[in-house]
């Protein structure tokens, strides 16, 4: 583990000398998430109380050392919060995840019950597969890199452009010698896809590491999920996210 840190920490100092590759602007996302097929056959009825899709953006904030990856919110979907009436409101992605990959830090502020949690671990290098694909997203040609997470059977593809920092990418997707600009999670279950690239110099306050909330693992926060989780649906509520 140490050399790959060490040998990632050295591809950056390296890419940062020769002024080959973006360092530091900002990345924003369409998320896309179908909620129909996140249900169980037992409870297929609920499908007609929600949307099929649950559509966000995020931004990723980076420069040459860091990434700040939030959620975003327009004034079309704060009046839609707004509005009573509505079986099922589902908000995903509040948090911030704020990733340090020369140091493999990963700290993420979640957000559960009015209350806020930090989970700081590690970051993983994962299994990709690289092929010889390619395609344009947001004016970048990207190059294609897969992997199945067996814990979840999750087959993802990720499309990724050289052009951009390496180790960068939304969620935790920031193994990679590139940036990351979209990813397809079991063909479409979940798709992650870059809208703009904005290469500038990043404002005040626009990448900061979080630092208040209670500090929790991701075991003991998953668990206090579960259980509100289950509360609610036994009580036949409405349901909110907010992860």
């Amino acid at each position: 583990m140490k050399s790959i840190l060490t040998t990632l920490f050295f591809f950056i100092l390296i890419c940062a000398s020769t002024g080959a590759m973006a360092q530091e602007g900002v990345i924003i996302y369409e998320v896309k998430v179908n909620l129909h097929r996140a249900l169980t056959k037992e409870r297929e009825s609920m499908k007609a109380m929600m949307p099929e899709f649950n559509v966000s953006k995020q931004a990723l904030y980076f420069n040459q050392q860091a990434s700040l990856y939030k959620r975003m919110v327009d004034e079309e979907e704060e009046a839609a919060a707004g509005t009573s009436g509505t079986s099922f409101r589902i908000r995903m992605g509040g948090g911030e995840l704020f990733l340090v990959p020369s140091e493999s830090k990963r700290i993420s502020l979640r957000e559960f019950n009015g209350k806020k949690y930090l989970i700081q671990d590690s970051l993983s290098t994962l299994p990709w597969k690289f092929g010889k694909e390619t395609k344009t997203i947001a004016g970048y040609v990207c190059r294609q890199a897969t992997y199945f997470q067996e814990q979840r059977n999750q087959t993802v593809v990720a499309w990724y452009t050289e052009k951009l920092r390496p180790y960068l990418g939304p969620d935790s997707y920031a193994s990679l010698p590139g940036a990351v600009l979209e990813l397809d999670v079991n063909n479409g279950e979940r798709v992650v896809k870059a809208l703009q690239v904005d290469v500038r110099p990043l404002k005040k306050g626009e990448l900061v590491e979080p630092v208040k909330g209670e500090k929790v693992t991701e075991k003991q926060y998953q668990a206090m999920l579960s259980e509100q989780m289950e509360r609610m649906r036994q009580g036949g509520g409405n349901i909110m996210i907010r992860n």
